[in-house]
């Protein structure tokens, strides 16, 4: 048998202002029944104190309450919990995670709709009203959906049924803070942004196989280099061998081909991790966007499209190099050259009591004479703290900031200064004198930022060393006695910073496998701590 709350009809409980279900009724002394939001607008908008729906007029404003009574009927008849828990195991018509009728007693079966108006699912039986009573076929009809009140306005309990372009977000009718913002219905918005989403999934795909490209390539391309680096460390490991016997010393160093090739391959590891970590996210923001793209339900789409749509953090696949090998050494151009130097130095060399660092001497030497560069600082960039001498050849931390032009190049967080000479090409060598332990010496991008915080590592273009044996890679360096020459090499080529203790003859560190894509400049920093006042000096070599 039906019940007394079955034979209401629906229409006695919507506000006469606003045209939906009641939310918080409240009653006039005329009899009239209204939103308490609805009614408290009105008023606040009229000089008169009357009845919306009669125009009786009232002395003054009326002190209205919630009606608990027509509140408990609106809440038993249109708005029942929409989400419950399946109540034993031998419920067979319940299916996980599916949305159930809320009107069924007992055993809940599967809703077949959700009605966005009572606020409720209703299975085949309990959905046979709204197909057949003229009131109820005006109401909204979804596909089932669990979590109806996450549909309803929070402030005014009102259905979300407007989107805010402005801001993104789902509003109700009652939100006036939106007004004068770009509004339009969900439904308006969900037709837009479905279109959206079927553009940008090819989008997405594409990413994904070009990634899964690059690791192919990277991964054939360390395999090729292994072979390659065999081949030219036996060549090398000849060469010198050959050239030491002729000034009867033993070889102390072959040139790190084993060394640029295990860096080479750690970078080729971590760039192939972080582009299956980019292929990963890509393929969920993919599935995620394929389930949208289906999606029947307008504000769920709407929702959840922000998130999706947020740009992912993808690599520029063309600032990944793929190198194949390795860059031969000019091995006859070399060797020709180191026998020139030694023909001529090798009496002087043979007295020495010390021949450990026969190699090392040699090398700095070569360098010294063939590849030694004028480097000035530039003023222009140097950060206030720094003083620049007026020959350009030393600068020195000072005590407080200088009254300087603040133009681009200058530097305005770390206290660096570069040089005014920039390099696109060849080999080039330069010594710097140093005094303490904060000093960083390097060289820099062209495009490093000078107007904020650096990342400082040398993936981003930042190759330099620290008078506290530590890199910009940060790795931890060591020699044996104080150092207060720096010797600099940089083959532009090849793809090597390099650093010598001039004064022991003794490499320090090499950065390898650089990869220079624009014009690259000594960098300078005499001191961070503001107690230190030290200077480096750039000397000049015959």
């Amino acid at each position: 048998m039906a019940s007394a709350t079955d034979l209401l009809d629906p229409q006695q409980f919507k506000c006469s202002i606003c045209l939906d279900v009641f939310a918080k009724p409240v009653s006039l002394s005329c009899g009239h029944n209204f939103c308490k939001a609805c009614v408290t607008k009105y008023w606040d908008e009229c000089e008169e104190y009357n009845c919306p729906m009669c125009k009786k007029s009232f002395e003054k404003r009326p002190d209205v309450c919630v009606n608990t009574l027509i509140s408990e009927v609106v809440a038993a008849h249109f708005k029942m919990a929409v989400h419950v828990k399946a109540a034993g195991s031998n419920h067979h018509n319940q299916e996980e995670g599916a949305a159930l009728c809320d009107f069924c007693p007992g055993t809940k079966l599967k809703a077949l709709k959700s009605c966005l108006v009572c606020l409720a699912s209703f299975c085949e039986t309990h959905l046979e009203p709204h197909q057949r009573a003229a009131a109820l076929k005006r109401h909204k009809l979804i596909n089932p959906v669990e979590n109806l009140e996450d549909r309803i306005c929070k402030k005014h309990d009102k259905l979300l049924d407007l989107y805010c372009r402005t801001e993104q977000l789902c509003v109700c009718v009652m939100c006036t803070e939106h007004k004068g913002h770009e509004t339009v219905p969900v439904e308006e918005e969900y037709e837009r942004r479905k279109v959206q989403l079927g553009k940008r999934i090819p989008e997405y795909q594409e990413m994904i196989e070009q990634r899964r490209r690059k690791v192919k390539e990277i991964e054939r391309s360390v395999e090729e280099g292994k072979t390659v680096a065999e081949k030219e460390i036996a060549e090398w490991a000849e060469a010198v061998a050959n050239l030491m016997a002729s000034v009867r010393t033993k070889q102390d160093e072959l040139i790190p081909i084993e060394e640029k090739q295990k860096a080479a391959e750690k970078q080729a590891e971590e760039c192939i991790t972080e582009l299956e970590q980019e292929i990963t996210e890509l393929q969920r923001r993919s599935s995620e966007m394929e389930h949208l793209s289906h999606a029947e339900d307008h504000l769920q789409l709407l929702q959840r499209l922000p998130s999706v749509f947020s740009s992912p953090h993808a690599k520029d696949l063309s600032d990944i190099p793929v190198r194949t090998h390795l860059h031969r050494p000019r091995l006859g151009l070399a060797v020709a050259q180191l026998e020139k130097t030694i023909a001529q130095e090798v009496q002087r060399i043979l007295v020495q009591e010390d021949l450990e660092n026969l190699a090392i001497d040699v090398r700095l030497r070569l360098m010294q004479q063939l590849y030694t560069v004028d480097v000035t600082l530039d003023p222009d960039t140097a950060h206030p703290r720094l003083i620049v001498s007026g020959d350009g050849k030393q600068v020195t931390r000072g005590d407080k900031y200088q009254q300087l032009p603040d133009n681009p190049k200058r530097f305005n967080r770390y206290r660096f200064v570069l040089g005014r000479e920039g390099f696109t090409s060849g080999r080039f060598y330069y010594e710097v004198e140093v005094e303490g332990e904060d000093w960083r010496l390097g060289v820099f991008k062209e495009s490093v930022n000078k107007k904020g915080g650096l990342s400082l590592s040398a993936k981003d273009g930042y190759w330099f060393i620290r008078g506290n044996k530590t890199t910009s890679s940060g790795v931890k360096l060591s020699w044996k006695q104080n150092m207060s020459k720096v010797g600099v090499f940089v083959d532009h080529e090849e793809g090597i910073v390099s650093f010598y203790h001039v004064e022991a003859k003794d490499h320090i560190y090499s950065f390898t496998g650089c990869t220079f894509t624009e014009k690259i400049y000594p960098v300078f920093s005499p001191s961070l701590v503001y107690s230190n006042k030290a200077s480096l000096r750039i000397t000049a070599l015959r």
